[in-house]
């Protein structure tokens, strides 16, 4: 039977014992070891790819990890902008993801020349990215947050200037409740958090009524207003930690469910389902597979390759998240 992996605070994992796991699963971490690799990968992977990496967190903890790195190689297992992004500030380092062909519904509904566009109906605009957002993006704005830090980034920005907010209107619109700043917001949204509706967590919530709903601000605000908290999955692993409540109702991609599972034994998470399904899941994240971890790093491609200007504008707009998010 393998044995999954320790994960320990911030998401660092403790390898797995050799004997516990599968051959691929072995022959993934001879492979990082030849490679002085690192294997970084999102709360919403599959559970045998996040049993298998270093590191296992929502896109502000990758961020850092990509930042702070010794490794020669990352294994970037998530959707290509956060590839692109451990590329930004890796330039020197090979990045390489499972699935070049893993995308984003918000990257595609932000691109590059519209938000140009609108930036040019208004010099006075300090453009806020989303994280999930192509480099193009990244270097056309000011700063980026994750959900993680949206909040204390809005904060910072400079008073006498008009926030564009890019490209989740759902995260923005939460911020804005956060933090009393006008925005203006971007039309895209996560096509897997849209699927949750007011009537689907309140069916939920009738069949469980003493599990509080922890909910993702890429959620409808109708769903938010049902959460008993609303946070990041970063934020999701501490607040269920910490609550006395046994049954949790998770509104978020499933992959989180396997990590709650993981660091916080002896309580019940249940999938808010959608109208449809049971469970919620991406379909671009589920594209990488154990098999494609294995072939990415015993080929070195697909890798990341970024233009160096474009790359280095980006990164000025990085590092204005991290240094701003590292701030008491």
């Amino acid at each position: 039977m393998f044995n999954a992996p320790e994960v320990t605070p911030a998401g660092r994992v403790t390898p797995p014992r050799p004997e516990s796991l599968d051959f691929l699963s072995r022959e993934i971490l001879a492979l990082k070891q030849s490679l002085n690799a690192v294997i970084l990968a999102h709360n919403y992977q599959r559970p045998e790819i996040q049993d298998v990496a270093d590191y296992v967190g929502d896109s502000l903890g990758l961020a850092r990890q990509a930042a702070q790195t010794n490794a020669d190689v990352i294994v970037f297992c998530g959707v290509h902008f956060m590839a692109e992004t451990a590329k930004i500030l890796n330039p020197g380092k090979l990045v390489i993801l499972p699935d070049k062909d893993a995308g984003c519904s918000l990257e595609e509904s932000c691109p590059g020349p519209k938000l140009k566009a609108l930036q040019a109906t208004n010099p006075n605009f300090w453009t806020i990215a989303y994280i999930n957002c192509s480099a193009e993006v990244k270097a056309l704005s000011d700063c980026i947050c994750t959900s993680g830090n949206a909040v204390k980034i809005v904060k910072a920005a400079p008073k006498d200037r008009d926030i564009l907010f890019v490209p989740d209107e759902n995260l923005g619109g939460w911020v804005m409740e956060q933090t009393g700043r006008p925005m203006t917001l971007w039309k895209g949204d996560c096509y897997v958090h849209v699927e949750w509706t007011h009537a689907a967590i309140t069916r939920i919530r009738e069949r469980h009524p003493w599990a509080p709903v922890v909910a993702h601000p890429e959620c409808p605000k109708a769903v938010r207003m049902l959460a008993d908290e609303v946070c990041s999955t970063e934020k999701m692993v501490t607040w269920c930690q910490q609550t006395a409540a046994t049954d949790i109702i998770i509104a978020t991609e499933a992959g989180m469910l396997h990590r709650l599972k993981k660091e916080c034994p002896g309580k019940n998470f249940i999938p808010a389902p959608t109208d449809r399904c049971a469970c919620n899941e991406c379909r671009f994240m589920k594209m990488n597979t154990l098999e494609k971890v294995h072939d990415c790093m015993l080929n070195l491609a697909p890798a990341i390759d970024l233009p160096a200007e474009l790359s280095a504008r980006a990164r000025i707009a990085i590092e204005r998240m991290l240094e701003i998010s590292a701030r008491d």
